[in-house]
């Protein structure tokens, strides 16, 4: 029986180039599965307020999700096998800490 997940599409669009003898690149699109709701992910993230910039937790939780899927489906690639230890101990302290804005006490 195959496991349940969600499935997306993804667009990236190069908006502007760093400097103007770049080219752009035309956009990119891909579909994939991931076993969380990613869109669930960005909220709590979101609620955190970790970051100063509004649109990096947005970035983050994205960012998070898509290489952890890929090294969680390639799990003895050698690539992460360096990875993998400290990866998992992030999540945890990132899964632990920290609690959305609305419940933490104001100074």
């Amino acid at each position: 029986m195959p496991k349940r997940a969600h499935h997306y599409r993804l667009r990236l669009e190069h908006v502007a180039p760093a400097a103007p003898d770049q080219p752009t690149h035309p956009p990119l699109e891909l579909e994939f599965d991931n076993h969380d709701d990613i869109f669930q992910i960005v909220e709590r993230i979101q609620a955190r307020n970790l970051f100063a910039e509004p649109g990096q937790a947005a970035e983050f939780a994205i960012g998070l999700k898509l290489f952890g899927e890929v090294m969680l489906k390639n799990r003895e690639h050698e690539l992460f096998a360096e990875m993998r230890p400290a990866f998992s101990e992030f999540m945890k302290k990132l899964k632990s800490s920290g609690k959305p804005a609305e419940n933490q006490p104001q100074a």
